[in-house]
């Protein structure tokens, strides 16, 4: 029998896979773009490095750096293409066609805006207090409304605001520790096609609009010995819940009844980091760096949808990985410093798992900057990265009204490619 309860979790959990919609310059949907610094030597030594434009990687890293205010903007473009590899989709009965329509798409991904703020004050001579603004998940993809990835993708897109307070600590005189709380506000929007029973009609819709805000939380210690400066942190996990209003319609004939406006719950967690940093000045000029970061991106493995009279888990399956960056800082005068650095990310997504919300892969970044005191209390910070992903592959197999006759089974064969570029830039200032 084919009921609406049914045929709307199945459409729900279409919709509410919109935490996988925003490829980023990082990786999957995390954004690392939170300063102009450090976007000039690939992230490498954020950890370790003092000041309120390390603050979002440390807490410990205002513990000595005096009144400081930084403003950031990070362009970032991304030229990619998406290109259908032989998707099919079978109908009740048995029947298997190629899934008709635009068979490629140029930029699915879209160019986007990254703001960040950050200030800190001390408080005596041991202790200082900070508040940090940043954008961590935001970006949009798109594809046309005939695009062969239509059942796994149309619109998707994910604004995000993170508020951190920050309170640091100088222990002694080699040992700096940090504490901070987080703020964060998710609001997302995502649509796609739903299938009617036969090739010859035209397709449904599914739409999500929610958000939420929900906390988190994070520490760090900093050790400096003359030359060598260390940095270790973590940032908690968060679980969101976005209420929002879910729409589904356009489905004709025995899925007709499942059109329908309702209020949905989607759960699910941002991975927590761990970062481990090193920065070691090798003479007056010259400083190296390099950064490890653990990202618990196995956190991400479900998606929990409820709703009035329902509910059901999307699994989803990430892996953790480890990220890491080498760079250089080089002073070649009291008021220019110029910075590089190279970094490697691989994707969390597994093989077979990924879908076209998501066309994720390995990649490296290739960056670039320089540091200008403008005036005696006042820096600017600007740094350009390239982006170079690995050509990867779309590949996800699902089954849309599971659990009823009316079941059709999506799967999406597809490859990817591309390339982006990150411009940064920021200003840093006492006061």
């Amino acid at each position: 029998m084919i009921t609406s309860k049914s045929l709307f979790t199945s459409a729900a959990l279409a919709a509410l896979a919109f935490v996988v919609a925003t490829p980023a310059a990082a990786q999957s949907y995390y954004l690392q773009e939170q300063s102009a610094r450090g976007a000039g030597r690939a992230f490498s030594g954020e950890a370790a490095d003092t000041g309120v434009s390390s603050l979002w990687w440390n807490p410990a890293a205002i513990a000595r750096s005096g009144r400081e205010v930084t403003v950031g903007v990070h362009a970032v473009a991304v030229n990619s293409e998406v290109s259908n590899a032989g998707s099919t989709i079978t109908y009740p009965g048995g029947v298997t066609v190629p899934v008709a329509g635009v068979s490629s798409t140029q930029n699915p991904i879209e160019s986007g805006i990254v703001p960040n703020f950050a200030i800190s004050t001390p408080i005596g001579d041991r202790f200082a207090v900070g508040l940090a603004i940043a954008a961590p998940y935001n970006f949009t993809t798109k594809y046309e409304p005939t695009s062969f990835a239509r059942y796994d993708a149309l619109t998707s897109e994910l604004r995000s605001a993170n508020v951190g307070l920050v309170g640091a600590m100088r222990v002694t005189d080699w040992l700096d520790l940090g504490v901070g709380v987080d703020a964060q506000y998710v609001k997302a929007k995502l649509t796609s096609a739903l299938p009617n029973l036969s090739p010859a009609l035209p397709d449904g819709l599914s739409s999500l609009e929610g958000d939420g805000w929900n906390y988190g939380w994070n520490v760090g210690a900093q050790a400096h010995f003359g030359k060598l400066d260390l940095g270790l942190s973590y940032r908690s996990a968060i679980e969101h819940e976005l209420d929002g209003d879910v729409v589904i319609s356009g489905l004709l004939g025995p899925l007709a009844g499942s059109n329908i406006a309702t209020d949905g719950v989607a759960g699910f967690s941002t991975p927590s980091y761990i970062a481990a940093s090193v920065r070691y000045a090798v003479n007056d000029r010259l400083t190296l760096n390099a950064q490890v970061n653990r990202i618990g991106w196995s956190e991400f493995d479900n998606i929990d949808v409820v709703y009035p009279g329902g509910g059901q888990t999307l699994r989803l399956d990430y892996k953790d990985v480890t990220t890491g960056a080498v760079g250089f800082d080089y002073a070649a005068s009291d008021k220019l410093i110029f910075r590089g650095g190279v970094g490697y990310t691989p994707t969390p997504t597994r093989e077979n798992e990924r879908t076209a919300r998501i066309p994720d892969s390995d990649r490296w970044l290739i960056s670039g900057g320089m540091s200008a005191q403008a005036t005696e209390r006042m820096w600017v910070d600007f740094g350009l990265t390239y982006i170079a992903f690995s050509d990867g592959d779309a590949h996800s197999d699902r089954t849309i009204y599971g659990g009823t006759p009316a079941a059709v089974q999506s799967s999406l064969r597809g490859t990817t490619e591309g390339y982006g570029l990150v411009w940064s830039l920021g200003t840093r200032m006492a006061f």
